[in-house]
């Protein structure tokens, strides 16, 4: 069992930059490979970045070349770094992991309760 718990959202202006943080629980933290997705109001739960246990990251469109995933396999700890921010990124972003190979919102086997990220104009 891996309990996921994101933190570092909040309220970030249009060109600014917020950090977020999923911390887990369990021994075997650097098996997994983890993922954020985020999930707009009135809108589907969409992927943002995966971080694969062997050190492969992967980055939506819409996200690439502004956002950085990372991980702290010492401290059980993912982060997403946002740079550049936009209106349009605003959502609730959560944290999730998988035993497997593939990062998609149908096959993560753990999700945290997420951290909400408001991004103003």
């Amino acid at each position: 069992q891996v309990q996921l718990v994101e933190s570092g959202g909040g309220l970030g202006q249009a060109g600014g930059s917020l950090r977020l943080s999923c911390a887990a629980s369990g021994r075997t933290f650097s098996r997994y490979a983890m993922g954020w997705f985020r999930q707009a109001p009135g809108k589907e739960r969409e992927f943002v970045a995966a971080h694969g246990w062997s050190g492969s990251t992967y980055y939506a469109d819409s996200v690439k070349g502004r956002f950085t995933i990372s991980r702290d396999n010492a401290k059980n700890t993912v982060y997403l770094e946002m740079n550049s921010l936009k209106p349009e990124d605003t959502a609730v972003y959560y944290c999730a992991a998988t035993s497997g190979v593939r990062v998609r919102a149908d096959a993560m086997d753990y999700w945290g309760k997420g951290t909400l990220v408001t991004v103003s104009s």
